[in-house]
């Protein structure tokens, strides 16, 4: 398993906890156009849960890895957070931001990973 791959599952098993709403991750390794190596995503309820989702994110990564994403986007108004880790590209909607840019259909082409296989 590649660095980013363990990345990726412990960003989505950190949603899981939080309750995260379909927690996703996108492998776009097989993809030419690509931007990275993998997107996780998933969905709060309001903007405070998907704060707190991106909060305990960047807590359990920072833990375990000692990494701090290299930009992190949204989180003011927190409909959309982004959170960028080079190879990882870590999307925390609010649900109706989710279906509106529909992110999953844009990148239907990717391999769905299961959040907890290895």
């Amino acid at each position: 398993m590649t660095e980013s791959e363990v990345l990726a599952k412990l960003a989505a098993q950190a949603l899981d906890e939080k309750k995260g709403i379909d927690v996703q991750i996108l492998d776009l390794r097989g993809l030419p156009s690509a931007p990275c190596a993998f997107f996780v995503i998933a969905s709060g309820n309001v903007p405070s849960h998907v704060s707190s989702l991106s909060d305990h994110v960047h807590e359990v990564i920072k833990k375990a890895t000692g990494l701090n994403p290299s930009k992190v986007e949204g989180y003011n108004n927190a409909e959309w957070i982004l959170m960028d880790y080079f190879d990882v590209v870590i999307h925390i909607f609010l649900q109706e931001r989710r279906d509106f840019y529909r992110l999953e259909q844009l990148w239907a082409d990717a391999v769905r990973l299961e959040i907890g296989s290895n």
